[in-house]
């Protein structure tokens, strides 16, 4: 029965702590199911080594600022591409656009579309999640530049706000999923004309 039990590698890396509780809650809806898992940040990750071998699924996430990605986020995802691609994977965004359903989804969300476009590597599964605007824990210049997008995007732009839009229960499914992905032809070809 273990030989049939799914380990799930959970990288991510976050700025401010919503990334990894998205990565956290990920891991226990793997747990959950059945699945085993192990939850690494990606600098942790850089600095320790991985044992790729003891995963059969890998999974890595990262917000989006600024309309981008952190540099690590790429140099990692270059460094390791023979090991993600040699296994069943996905990528997940978090990101406060993503509070609106037309931009929740892999097409609809530019930020991950930038991803697909401008990594090294070519994830086999994607995923959007929601974020959070929290005004009050963010340093202030990020706070400025984020109420500018905020108001050009509708957004809110009150500095007292904290909105969490992340849907747990879609975050849930996506980490049950995790567990049903397959070693397959599907290429990253069919993700990006998706």
């Amino acid at each position: 029965m273990e030989k049939d039990v799914k380990s799930v590698l959970v990288l991510y890396h976050s700025r401010n702590g919503h990334t990894a509780r998205v990565a956290r809650a990920i891991a226990a809806s793997v747990a959950e199911a059945g699945g085993r898992t192990e939850r690494m940040d990606l600098v942790e990750a850089s600095r320790e080594g991985l044992d790729w071998s003891a995963h059969d699924v890998v999974v890595l996430g990262a917000p989006v600022l600024y309309g981008s990605y952190d540099k690590r986020v790429f140099d990692f995802v270059a460094a390791h591409r023979a090991h993600l691609d040699a296994k069943p994977n996905s990528f997940f965004n978090v990101s406060v656009v993503a509070r609106t359903p037309a931009k929740a989804t892999v097409e609809g969300n530019r930020y991950m579309q930038k991803f697909l476009q401008l990594s090294a590597w070519k994830p086999k599964d994607c995923k959007v999640v929601a974020g959070k605007v929290d005004y009050p824990n963010w340093p202030w210049h990020e706070r400025k530049m984020i109420q500018l997008i905020m108001k050009m995007t509708h957004g809110p732009t009150d500095p007292s706000t904290v909105i969490d839009y992340t849907d747990w229960n879609d975050v849930a499914a996506y980490g049950r999923h995790l567990l049903t992905l397959r070693n397959d032809p599907q290429s990253a070809e069919a993700v990006l004309s998706a």
